[in-house]
């Protein structure tokens, strides 16, 4: 990219709002043991792309994420990360000719409707900074049965680092976990986003702990999962949005055809979607419904752009990011 290209697409970036609004495998990892010190995500070498979670014993951590501890949960979308909050920003303010040359919005669908719970999507918990936040997620085949596809700025932050106290809850409905809360043991991003928080490579993955002596996928199922696919597809997107006028208490959905971002030049796609904070890393899968393959997540909006909901290209740097995920 020149440097006209370079400075455009920064300027553009930073006028994104993380509007959160991201046949199972045939070996089962071995179930890694818990350290028994703390219930946080460890320190790793500065610009790494996964994280090593140490947790205390599941009790711990079903202790720590209460009903209330989930209900107030904040939306990630307002995390003070260094791509959202300005002055902090590595990149520029936008410009008012970026806003200026918004285009006309896709043919808008209907507002996300609501779901009835789907085993394999739930809710994501997690702290950054001594804040409690929430996104969304969804189960992923893999060779450990226990990896969890969600975005990126739901695990790793430039001001925070990597998040801790990270469980996935899926199905969750109006404060039930009917199949319990599930430990992270490893995070995973895209090396991008990890180094610059570059909202074009927003993908990143959990790898669970086993729980009552089963794997995620053997417990909820799990959906397949594609990478450097078409674009334009049709998607069905999913989520928990939790900032007005939603709750974050149960599960919605968009559908519609994408197309490419025409205001910031990111490579990420955007459907027609109100979602809102909350629904970042739900899952965008390809067609009408929930059994289609996973090609990307809730990823951010723009403010001069209504009811729109921009998702990462699932290209080689995601696919990397699940590749390490999977095999763990």
């Amino acid at each position: 990219m020149n440097s006209r290209g370079l400075k455009a697409a920064m300027a553009a970036a930073s006028a994104l709002v993380a509007s959160a609004l991201m046949a199972a495998g045939p070996v089962q990892a071995a179930p890694v043991a818990p350290a028994p010190d703390t219930a946080a995500v460890g320190a790793v070498t500065p610009g790494a792309t996964e994280s090593h979670a140490q947790n205390e014993d599941q009790a711990a951590l079903d202790a720590y994420w209460t009903a209330d501890r989930m209900k107030n949960a904040k939306p990630a979308n307002t995390i003070n990360s260094g791509w959202a909050a300005e002055g902090r920003s590595i990149m520029p303010k936008a410009g008012k000719e970026t806003v200026a040359k918004a285009p006309k919005e896709p043919i808008a669908q209907p507002a996300a409707t609501a779901q009835s719970p789907v085993s394999r999507i739930g809710k994501v918990f997690f702290t950054m900074a001594g804040q409690n936040y929430v996104c969304s997620g969804n189960s992923v085949q893999s060779g450990n049965q226990s990896t969890v596809a969600t975005a990126g700025h739901c695990t790793h932050d430039l001001a925070s680092g990597w998040a801790t106290n990270f469980v996935f809850v899926p199905a969750y409905n109006n404060g039930a976990a009917p199949y319990g809360k599930w430990s992270a043991r490893s995070l995973h991003a895209a090396s991008e986003w990890v180094a610059r928080n570059d909202i074009n490579y927003d993908g990143a993955f959990a790898v669970v702990n086993t729980l009552n002596g089963r794997t995620l996928s053997a417990t909820v199922g799990a959906s397949s999962i594609g990478f450097n696919m078409a674009r334009n597809l049709t998607y069905s997107a999913y989520g928990y949005p939790a900032a007005s006028p939603f709750n974050g208490e149960r599960l919605y959905s968009c559908f519609g055809t994408a197309a490419a971002d025409r205001i910031g030049g990111t490579q990420s796609q955007g459907i027609p979607c109100d979602m809102t904070g909350g629904s970042s890393g739900g899952p965008w899968f390809v067609g009408s419904g929930a059994s289609g393959t996973q090609n990307s997540v809730n990823s951010f909006g723009y403010n001069a752009q209504k009811n729109v909901m921009y998702g990462p290209y699932f290209g080689s740097s995601i696919q990397s990011a699940y590749s390490t995920a999977a095999s763990r």
